[in-house]
């Protein structure tokens, strides 16, 4: 006798994306015509049916609007959480970062993603290869908003940050992008629960020169360390290994420049742009 064979389980923008479809065909209209109406490339609509582009709030709102679904859509897309919103190699990092307590975070390339403006984080997502679709980069760039809305908690986490030079001197989508973005970094060194330190170019030794690293604390206090490489990522839960990737951040944070050395640097990096 042969066991019955489990369903296939049906993903969040799955769901979403057939209840729109369902909704067009409610509305009289194929996906070349829904996609004429809404001014968008066939692909698009059939990405968002497929749940392979997840439906932005903006763009949810639009196809109410369109399909006369009376909020529908929205309605059920503004209630799922930030992890449901991100690429699949990134949700391990965010479903922990939500709820962490402490945030550790060494980065190499750019500016950390949770300390990013908005249009240096376009930048980043634009400069990718091979490109990406506009409607991908817009809903990269929300569910990386959405990200920062941990530090406006009624206790947000303890955050502290440690950038290279190197990735500040990248003039990520030119000198006014640039300096809003030094700015931000300025700005998340005020609150008492926030860091920011820079480790100059000329520094060695340097305790973590394999690559960035994110050091998490669980409300449980759990801690975890999030290793990523190009779209693939790893989850570190082993304590023995967790506490080594401690001590290295330890000893980088005491390489690099200084709280207060580091705001002098970032007002210099201001005034240079």
């Amino acid at each position: 006798m042969q066991s019955a064979k489990r369903p296939k389980k049906v993903g969040t923008w799955q769901a979403v994306g057939g209840l729109l479809a369902h909704y067009r065909r409610q509305a009289g209209l194929t996906q070349e015509q829904f996609a004429e109406v809404a001014n968008l490339h066939i692909d698009t609509i059939r990405s968002y049916e497929q749940g392979r582009l997840a439906l932005q709030d903006h763009r949810a709102i639009e196809f109410d609007e369109l399909l006369r679904t009376g909020g529908e859509l929205f309605a059920l897309v503004d209630k799922l959480p930030v992890q449901a919103r991100m690429p699949a190699f990134a949700q391990g990092l965010v479903d922990n970062e939500q709820e962490a307590v402490a945030i550790l975070s060494y980065e190499t390339q750019v500016v950390p993603g949770l300390l990013q403006t908005e249009a240096y984080a376009r930048c980043v997502f634009e400069a990718g290869y091979p490109a990406v679709a506009n409607e991908t980069a817009d809903e990269w760039v929300t569910n990386r908003l959405k990200r920062q809305e941990i530090w406006t908690r009624k206790r947000p986490p303890v955050g502290h940050f440690i950038i290279e030079e190197s990735a500040l001197r990248r003039n990520v989508g030119g000198p006014e992008v640039m300096r809003d973005q030094i700015r931000k970094l300025i700005e998340a060194n005020d609150p008492a629960h926030m860091g920011v330190q820079i480790m100059p170019m000329d520094r060695m030794p340097h305790a973590c020169l394999d690559g960035p690293l994110v050091l998490l604390e669980t409300p449980d206090h759990d801690r975890l360390a999030y290793l990523e490489v190009q779209r693939a990522s790893f989850l570190v839960e082993d304590p023995e290994e967790v506490s080594n990737y401690h001590l290295k951040y330890g000893m980088l944070r005491s390489q690099a420049l200084s709280p207060s050395e580091s705001m002098r640097l970032l007002e210099r990096l201001l005034g240079e742009q």
